[in-house]
């Protein structure tokens, strides 16, 4: 029996089984091979784009950084300006203190000018007349007196017409008709003539006129109140029974107060038992553009508690 050949398919079911497992395996390493590059893609664009932001926010944080440097410089110049306003007010503040002080003085110094202007009459001291009998008086000025002291004040201010002022000592001297002695201090109570310290010039022309020499070159230190030189006349010159008169030449006074002062010069100037003066205390006072008028409120009142007169010599 003959055998019949059986044919051959290539195309049959095994075969088709083969080809698609083939198939399905080289898509899916198609699909595998995609995805990865995809994935590498997307993973470059992301870390492109972080490292974007992160310049970004670097840039932010720089920039922030310098706007805080910025803030802070400008809040310590605010500070120190602040500091500086501070000080500058408490500048202010003080300045406003002395000046409302000064003003203070000063009205009080026009008040005294007022009236003194108001009940003086450009008063000069005149010397004494030819006539040789004892005058009680002289233009409202007690001239018994047989010794006198001059409490001169020697700053600047005075200095500045020390001319003037010398003139005013010799008519005083004239218009008292017997004078046996005299002595002239600065303010501070120093004599003009140290061998003459605590006691008396003895009164004679060519005495007048060595002094006066001397007087014409003296520059003595000041401090523009005559309260230490009448304490010191007082206290070296006075005494009970002599006739003395003390003349104060000056044109301005720098002491804080006025009725300790005088209380003060009014006590020394009596005795304690009788109550009698150990001198008249006179006042002379020269009006020019440095004179305040506390040198006239504090002369007005020593002068009339103490038996003088004071009066006012405008230039």
């Amino acid at each position: 029996m003959k055998l019949k050949k059986k044919e051959f398919d290539i195309f049959n079911l095994s075969f088709l089984d083969i080809i698609s497992c083939g198939f399905g395996a080289v898509v899916l390493l198609v699909l595998i091979s995609n995805t990865a590059e995809n994935a590498s893609q997307s993973n470059v664009f992301e870390v492109e784009e972080l490292l974007a932001q992160v310049i970004t926010l670097e840039n932010s944080i720089d920039g922030l950084a310098q706007k805080i440097d910025q803030q802070k410089k400008k809040n310590d110049d605010q500070l120190a300006e602040s500091g500086s306003l501070g000080s500058a007010a408490g500048v202010l503040t003080k300045s406003l203190s002395i000046k409302e002080r000064e003003e203070n003085a000063l009205e009080g110094d026009l008040e005294g000018l007022s009236l003194v202007q108001s009940t003086l009459n450009r008063v000069s001291i005149a010397p004494s007349s030819s006539n040789k009998t004892r005058d009680e008086e002289v233009g409202g000025i007690p001239v018994d007196s047989d010794y006198v002291i001059f409490i001169v004040d020697t700053s600047g201010s005075m200095q500045s017409i020390w001319n003037r002022v010398s003139r005013e000592i010799l008519n005083v001297l004239s218009i008292h008709p017997e004078v046996i002695g005299f002595q002239i201090l600065n303010d501070q109570g120093k004599s003009l003539i140290s061998g003459y310290s605590g006691r008396w010039i003895p009164d004679t022309p060519q005495r007048r006129k060595s002094v006066m020499r001397v007087f014409g070159g003296w520059t003595d230190a000041s401090n523009s109140s005559p309260v230490e030189g009448i304490e010191m006349a007082l206290k070296r010159y006075a005494k009970p029974g002599q006739a003395m008169a003390i003349y104060v030449f000056g044109d301005d006074y720098t002491g804080s107060s006025y009725d300790p002062v005088i209380a003060r010069i009014t006590k020394m100037n009596s005795l304690q038992k009788s109550g009698q003066r150990l001198a008249k205390i006179h006042g002379v006072g020269f009006l020019s553009k440095y004179t305040t008028g506390r040198f006239a409120i504090l002369m007005r009142e020593l002068t009339k508690q103490n038996g003088g007169t004071f009066l006012a010599l405008p230039l």
